[in-house]
């Protein structure tokens, strides 16, 4: 059915054109009187005006209230001249009232009821009209809140970076430039995210992003950054910010820790879907943790971060020697794939 709104939204037809309009109903009557006259000997006495209901319906469906009233007066002056006894006269003959009557009363309801059909369609096509100017309205207003958000956000970290330079003490320091770095990155995952209604991102796309900026960001162009996501899998916008400090915390600790001697390396983010949830492993060829490590103890202020940000996602994180570097897996993430994992 709704491949019809369209045609329906636009009649009646000709409105800027009605003397063609009224033209046409002329041609509709013409045809009517011609097919009635041929079948003529085909049809049962009684039956006058059986080719000239549709011409009335279809002028009124076609072209409006206007042209459907001009269509039923010709017609019936039609059919009541040729076709209704004695023929070939406007004689009020035996039951030729009570035809009439009968004509009128049915063309009549016809008229109304697709004039009142094409009101309703009228005042529909407004009302959705309206419904998509309010909804144009209200999405260019998110979109300049995701933009003034993600510009605070920017700007409260570099704030705080430049605070940072006048803070002596190391721990202090150190605590203040994570925290801008997070909020810049915060910032920055929100532009990204700048203009979507809601609607599901491309994870891999998402992620691929992701680490292009993290790379950028951490000025160490000797360390490959390689991203393996080839799943169709889609990714709701309000996890977007959780998991991209997750996998963010998990890269600069390999860049920070990792690669503290070298200047080359490589860190490897994979992607693996399974039924409804997915699977992220970050893999770095660096110096590794020893084995044994166990993240739930670790008292680091950004691994804390990152168990309470996986805990929110309803995911599982371990830290696990790789042989070489360091395995990073965050597992049973519940998004569902949109299709089957290539």
């Amino acid at each position: 059915m709704h491949s019809f709104h369209p045609t329906l939204e636009h009649l009646p037809l000709l409105a800027g054109r009605r003397t063609l309009a009224y033209a046409i109903t002329l041609v509709f009557c013409v045809v009517a009187w011609w097919l009635r006259l041929v079948l003529d000997p085909y049809f049962p006495p009684g039956f006058p005006y059986l080719t000239f209901f549709p011409a009335v319906i279809l002028a009124s469906f076609l072209f409006g209230r206007g042209p459907g009233i001009v269509a039923a007066l010709l017609c019936g002056l039609l059919a009541w001249y040729f076709f209704i006894p004695p023929v070939h006269s406007f004689s009020m003959g035996r039951g030729t009232g009570v035809a009439l009557f009968f004509y009128a009363g049915v063309v009549t309801v016809d008229i109304l009821l697709v004039h009142w059909m094409q009101v309703a369609n009228a005042r529909l096509a407004a009302e959705r009209a309206r419904s998509d100017a309010l909804a144009a309205r209200t999405e260019i207003l998110f979109e300049e809140l995701q933009h003034r958000v993600s510009n605070n956000l920017q700007m409260v970290g570099a704030m705080l970076a430049l605070q940072r330079r006048a803070v002596a003490d190391g721990e202090a320091k150190r605590a203040i430039g994570e925290a801008a770095s997070r909020l810049q990155l915060i910032g920055r995952i929100q532009r990204r995210l700048y203009g979507s209604r809601g609607e599901p991102l491309a994870l891999d796309a998402f992620l691929t992003a992701l680490v292009e900026d993290l790379a950028e960001s951490a000025g160490r162009p000797g360390i490959r950054h390689i991203v393996e996501a080839h799943t169709a899998v889609l990714l709701p916008p309000d996890r977007a910010i959780p998991l991209a400090l997750i996998v963010a915390e998990a890269i600069a600790n390999a860049i920070e820790h990792g690669f503290a001697d070298r200047d080359t390396g490589t860190i490897l983010l994979q992607v693996c879907a399974q039924a409804a949830h997915v699977s992220l492993t970050i893999h770095d060829d660096g110096v590794g943790v020893a084995e044994g490590f166990d993240v739930a103890t670790v008292d680091s202020l950004g691994l804390r971060i990152a168990r309470s940000l996986c805990h929110g996602l309803g995911a599982e994180l371990r830290i696990l020697p790789g042989h070489p570097g360091t395995r990073v897996e965050l597992s049973n993430i519940p998004i569902a794939p949109t299709a089957p994992v290539l």
